[in-house]
């Protein structure tokens, strides 16, 4: 029971720190909101795990977390690349959609098998992560490339998921470290190839800096959830991110919340029930 608590719990966190990096991205460059984020985020892993005086990791752990921090940055950057394409309301529910649905296929062969009513509610958090993410009737037309960069970045996110979870619960938070040393030097290297410039305004920084702080403590409830629980259910809900955007969107920026979302928030509300049943 506790395991899904943490996993809704990191979906609340994780979608109010893609609140504060979505706002950010409207004033910067996706590559350089995800550098302070990712750069944010070093010191306060750092700081826990001298606190929590967790021991050394294997380097099986260690390269897991590096292959999910550069995955993840990937994701991020090309999720942030495909809504300054415009047409959010199809962009967004995609990438949502995918990121659950793949670790919930691939943790029903790398996982044990969660039971049938825990499966249900996993299925019925991918259908509704799809109503909550859906935009206003604007009229927004994606391209066959902009629906190509939402599901790479789908698969990129669910890959992340599913590769963090490979680590051991002795590793601590180690794998997150890892992740994100490895994330910071991926976006560097990219940066410099592609001459993106590194200037960040004050209150970008700070925007940048509350999604990576928020992505971190997301990250370690999400690993202690598919640590003691199953990955093709804790997945699912933790993707349930887009619930606490929307929110966040209706209560600071006053959107207004479509019936299609109504129901996705309370289809959500049915899956928690049925994944603790």
């Amino acid at each position: 029971m506790l395991f899904l608590l943490c996993a809704a719990a990191s979906a609340l966190v994780w979608g109010a720190g893609d609140f504060a990096g979505g706002k950010a991205s409207q004033r910067a460059d996706s590559f350089v909101v995800a550098l302070v984020a990712e750069t944010v985020g070093i010191p306060l892993v750092a700081a826990w795990l001298l606190i929590s005086g967790t021991g050394l990791p294997s380097a099986a752990d260690l390269a897991w977390g590096a292959a999910s921090g550069i995955v993840g940055n990937a994701g991020l950057v090309i999720f942030y690349r495909a809504l300054a394409g415009g047409a959010m309301s199809v962009v967004a529910p995609l990438t949502a959609t995918t990121t659950a649905a793949v670790p919930l296929l691939l943790g029903l062969f790398l996982d044990r098998l969660p039971s049938a009513l825990a499966l249900g509610g996993a299925v019925l958090a991918v259908a509704a992560i799809t109503l909550v993410s859906a935009g206003p009737r604007d009229g927004s037309h994606a391209s066959r490339a902009l629906v190509g960069l939402a599901l790479l970045s789908g698969v990129l996110f669910g890959g992340y998921f599913t590769l963090i979870a490979q680590t051991s619960d002795a590793s601590g938070m180690w794998p997150l470290l890892a992740g994100r040393v490895a994330g910071v030097s991926g976006l560097l290297v990219a940066m410099r190839a592609l001459r993106v410039p590194v200037t960040v305004s004050r209150r970008t920084f700070i925007l940048s800096g509350t999604a990576g702080a928020f992505d971190v403590a997301a990250n370690a409830l999400y690993l202690f959830a598919v640590r003691h629980g199953v990955l093709s259910v804790a997945a699912p809900l933790a993707s349930l991110y887009p619930v606490s955007t929307v929110v966040l969107a209706l209560a600071v920026d006053r959107e207004r919340m479509r019936p299609l979302q109504i129901t996705g928030l309370g289809l959500a509300a049915l899956a928690l029930v049925l994944t603790a049943g």
